[in-house]
């Protein structure tokens, strides 16, 4: 990172990283395993699940993949806000610490959703469920789990758009006050 000024690489990359997550996160609700029920050819009273493919947990892992990658790449290049240079007092590191804190709420509850979702997914196309009852329906993932983190994927993109923005002109800020000039009224003993 230059000196205070935000990278449009970054940017770019994290950018292209989220997207690429929220269109995974998108394509694994259109393609969620759904189950039809069959009846055993030897034992008519026996009734089971049978789900179609299970592509939507590898897109769902996917998505959780890159955007874990857009996080790691901001987090990293700005320390985690943690490490480093103390961020300079002013309006940009409340903004930048309301950005840090926000960017994790949103990346938690997105990749809270992503694996949650990708593994319920996988657990309905894994195993059958033999069943003994006549009115009985297929459980499946519940619409709108991957829509929710494809949301918080685009929340938590655009908040580290911000967070790495504002995080940079804190920066920039904490530079210029180390390279001012010294002042030109002195302090001395009196002996």
């Amino acid at each position: 990172m230059g000196e205070g000024k935000s990278s449009t690489l970054v940017h770019i990359l994290v950018v292209a990283l989220s997207l690429t997550a929220f269109g995974f996160a998108i394509a694994a609700e259109r393609r969620r395993s759904t189950g039809k029920i069959i009846t055993d050819i030897m034992n008519q009273n026996v009734t089971y699940c049978v789900y179609d493919s299970d592509v939507a947990t590898g897109y769902g892992a996917g998505s959780f993949l890159f955007l874990f990658c857009s996080q790691a790449l901001v987090m990293g290049i700005t320390k985690c806000m943690c490490f480093g240079r103390p961020l300079a007092p002013g309006s940009n590191r409340a903004w930048t610490i309301i950005y840090f804190a926000s960017s994790w709420l949103s990346f938690l509850i997105a990749e809270s959703c992503l694996i949650g979702g990708a593994t319920r997914n996988a657990y309905h196309t894994k195993y059958r469920h033999v069943i003994y009852a006549q009115s009985w329906t297929c459980s499946s993932l519940r619409k709108g789990v991957f829509i929710a983190a494809a949301v918080f994927v685009v929340f938590t993109m655009v908040l580290n758009v911000y967070y790495y923005m504002y995080f940079a002109k804190t920066m920039n800020q904490a530079s210029r006050k180390a390279s001012r000039a010294s002042s030109s009224i002195g302090m001395t003993g009196y002996a």
